[in-house]
């Protein structure tokens, strides 16, 4: 039984590998919904990243994963034109899902929740992924070739 109505997810998923499977593997068994923000092609420019796909690509393929490795479950996808998105700032999130990679942003967010009236989200930290060679799985090693989705070495 999942212990919050909905939890908030985001990222920019270039290409869905076993860290964002973990990622959303623990949204879904937290939340009984799941608010997954996915970086517009804008937003993900201002970052420095360089994605391979564009944004709708990008959703796409989140939407084919999503629907078949947890069919039947509830999820909205939308756009993240900043750290949060919109639907963040509602009542009906009640935590968020991040690695200690991302797990700073909590208190700013938590902050701009208190600005507009809103209790503050629990935080529920994931561990990193690891590939072969103990550093994280993430899209960006993937697009050098250096691991695959699996985080196996190709190098």
């Amino acid at each position: 039984m999942a212990r919050f109505r909905a939890v908030a997810v985001g990222g920019t998923f270039d290409s869905i590998h076993k860290g964002h499977q973990a990622l959303l593997s623990k949204a879904f068994k937290e939340g009984e919904k799941v608010l997954i923000g996915v970086t517009t092609d804008r937003f993900v420019g201002e970052l420095g990243k360089h994605p391979n796909r564009r944004f709708d690509q990008r959703v796409k393929e989140l939407r084919d994963f999503i629907e078949e490795a947890f069919p039947n479950l509830k999820y909205v996808i939308q756009p993240l034109n900043d750290f949060f998105g919109p639907l963040f700032f509602t009542e009906e999130v009640e935590a968020i899902i991040v690695s200690d990679e991302t797990s700073s942003r909590v208190g700013l967010a938590n902050r701009l929740r208190a600005e507009k009236g809103l209790k503050p989200v629990k935080t529920v930290l994931i561990d990193r992924v690891l590939a072969e060679d103990g550093k994280p799985v993430s899209s960006t090693r993937i697009r050098h070739g250096e691991i695959d989705a699996e985080g196996r070495l190709l190098k």
